[in-house]
């Protein structure tokens, strides 16, 4: 699954979690761009889309976004792209336009406020991961932290490498002495 095909379907399962307010926001957009999540908080990451674009690549501007963020093809009939809400931008309804073959394209983007948990509540999630991934090294942090290490290759690893060099050396001398008497033949 592509990148952005990833982001948009993060966004899509974000706005379900948020709610019907940031579905309500979604289908109010009006535009041909759109934004998923369509009511992100400050400092979220967003997927933006255009459709109706026939260039190979465009750029989206709000006064709500860190920078202008760059929209190519995606899989379907227009172009994507990922940018992120400021983290100091207000809450409120920001204009995102596509400027295409000399076309304006709007949407818009509704900026919540980051919403303090209940008193007394306890958080759906955990705060830290619960089991962390493998991640960096192939796995090597186990075998780094049973204390063993390993020196180069096994006996089982020495003895494939000498039967392999062996059939290479013994077929290339076979190839050599065909060649020798094809030669001493022909003369």
């Amino acid at each position: 699954m592509g990148k952005r095909r990833l982001a948009l379907c993060a966004g899509v399962l974000a706005v379900t979690a948020f709610g019907p307010a940031a579905c309500a926001a979604y289908a109010a957009d009006g535009g041909d761009v759109s934004v998923v999540p369509a009511a992100p908080a400050p400092g979220a990451d967003i997927a933006l889309r255009v459709t109706g674009c026939d260039a190979r690549e465009a750029v989206a501007q709000s006064p709500a976004l860190v920078s202008d963020a760059r929209l190519t093809p995606d899989d379907g009939d227009g172009l994507a792209g990922d940018g992120r809400v400021r983290s100091t931008v207000t809450a409120g309804t920001y204009t995102v336009t596509v400027a295409c073959d000399g076309t304006e394209h709007k949407g818009t983007v509704e900026v919540v406020r980051k919403q303090a948990p209940a008193a007394g509540a306890e958080p759906s999630a955990h705060p830290s991961p619960v089991a962390p991934v493998n991640a960096g090294g192939g796995g090597a942090a186990r075998v780094l932290a049973d204390g063993r290490e390993r020196h180069g290759p096994g006996a089982a690893q020495t003895v494939v490498a000498l039967a392999l060099a062996g059939t290479a050396a013994l077929t290339v001398h076979r190839a050599a002495r065909r060649q020798a008497r094809r030669g001493r033949g022909t003369r």
